[in-house]
């Protein structure tokens, strides 16, 4: 049963619309019923009323002979009956044989007949009384009228006649295929093909929101969503837009909070150092230094970790080659050994953030690797991918996705001596994702560490 039930909303709808058309047309499919049983009934009605109306013209002209001619007129379709058969009980539908009678002798005769109908039946070719399948067979069914009529010179006479629907130019089955066509297959294509359109117009608004939600996690700068289209939607959008306001109220909150009170840290570290300078013993003096330089460098790497998602600078074509060989450049300067392999076209970003999240991934290798890094590049229409390898100890499997959350450090692979705090991959990692891409880890065949960066093209 769940795999009949589609996954998508927009599935889900067209499937119910459908459904629902469907359940209600076998609902009405007894209209069918209807018209056939009407159908069968009228022309076996319209046929006896004429006989009927003969007589009764007949009678007017010469009382004499209408009950001689109705006798000499008997056979299987016509019979005279020697005294009133049992009456039944009409339904609705045969009251409506019944008002047709008299509405087609009034209309012939010119006045409305004294004239009961008994009982009426539907017969079968074989002349027995028609069951459901017969109304929707291929083979003709007929009419059987019990009725009472009085002449208008008075005799009261009890007729039995048969009469055909005299119904033959298209046969039961093909208006039953035509009923079907038209009726069932026509009208569900349309309505699907409505029911799509329908659908689709009432869900664009929800894909709207659906990108700008997804767009909102790599620039929270983002244009506001257009406040238009039906009530719902208008409000909806005006609450994204009001959550997109509040969260960047709030980043923009906290990264001052946190400048601010890096500033008020200064100010006491600087005063710190000062008395440290005061300590007589050089030895003591020294920790004292490296502590104090230690947490302002802390204080400063926060800062830096909290601005890292904030890309102020506009996005424009940066040329990769460049970027990473100016990177080499810094790098061998520092005595890094930096090699890249392949080339880049161009891509649109931020190019003071990439050119952060470069260098911390560069950084890191170095740090706790040394010897030669490999920068492997593989540009395709879609993405680009940055490969930086090194031979460094790397990192257990099960550690690869902790080690770029905030201020953790795997001091077993990755030494606290060689320094850093533990946020350099999460500032690669927010940046990398500020641009739509990813930043991921993973081990190095031969040993060591592979960090894959994947940034998107876009247009």
């Amino acid at each position: 049963m769940k795999r009949l039930w589609p996954d998508s909303l927009f599935g889900r709808l067209v499937l119910i619309l459908v459904a629902g058309l469907f359940a209600a047309q076998i609902l009405t499919s007894s209209i069918w019923y209807e018209m056939r049983h009407g159908q069968v009934l009228e022309i076996p009605t319209r046929l006896l009323a004429t006989r009927l109306a003969d007589l009764i013209l007949l009678d007017r002209r010469d009382p004499a002979l209408a009950v001689p001619l109705i006798e000499a007129l008997q056979g299987p379709d016509l019979r005279l009956l020697e005294a009133a058969p049992p009456a039944r009980q009409l339904d609705e539908a045969d009251r409506n044989r019944e008002a047709l009678l008299r509405q087609v002798i009034a209309e012939r005769t010119g006045s409305t007949p004294t004239l009961r109908l008994l009982a009426l039946d539907v017969l079968d070719p074989d002349g027995h009384p028609a069951s459901l399948p017969v109304l929707f067979g291929t083979t003709p069914a007929s009419g059987r009228f019990q009725v009472e009529l009085q002449l208008p010179s008075g005799p009261v006479l009890y007729l039995e006649a048969i009469e055909e629907q005299g119904w033959t130019s298209a046969s039961t089955l093909s208006l039953l295929l035509d009923y079907l066509t038209r009726i069932y297959l026509l009208r569900i294509i349309v309505v699907v093909l409505i029911a799509l359109l329908a659908v689709r117009l009432v869900l664009r608004p929800l894909q709207r929101m659906t990108g700008a939600a997804e767009a909102l996690g790599q620039d929270i700068h983002r244009p506001p969503l257009p406040v238009d289209g039906p009530r719902e939607v208008r409000q909806a959008a005006q609450a994204f837009n009001a959550m997109q306001r509040r969260l960047i109220d709030s980043i923009a909150e906290r990264t001052r909070f946190f400048a601010a009170v890096s500033h008020d840290l200064r100010t006491p570290i600087t005063r710190l150092r000062l008395r440290a300078e005061l300590l007589a013993d050089e030895a003591t003096r020294q920790r004292f230094r490296d502590d104090l330089q230690r947490m302002e460098e802390m204080v400063s790497a926060s800062l830096d970790f909290l601005r890292s998602g904030e890309l102020d600078d506009a996005r424009e074509p940066v040329d990769m080659n460049a970027l990473l060989q100016g990177l080499q450049a810094d790098f061998h300067d520092l005595g890094a050994q930096v090699e890249i392999h392949g080339n880049a076209r161009p891509l649109v970003a931020h190019a003071s953030g990439l050119h952060r999240c470069l260098q911390n991934l560069l950084e890191n290798a170095v740090r706790h690797a040394g010897g030669l890094i490999e920068i492997q590049l593989e540009d395709s229409a879609e993405q680009l991918r940055i490969g930086i390898a090194d031979r460094g100890p790397g990192i257990d499997e099960a550690l690869l996705e902790r080690v770029m959350e905030p201020f953790y450090r795997q001091d077993e692979a990755r030494s606290e001596s060689a320094g850093g705090y533990g946020l350099g991959l999460s500032i690669a990692r927010q940046i990398a994702s500020a641009h739509g891409g990813s930043l991921t880890l993973q081990p190095r065949t031969g040993g060591g560490l592979l960090a894959v960066l994947d940034l998107p093209r876009r247009g």
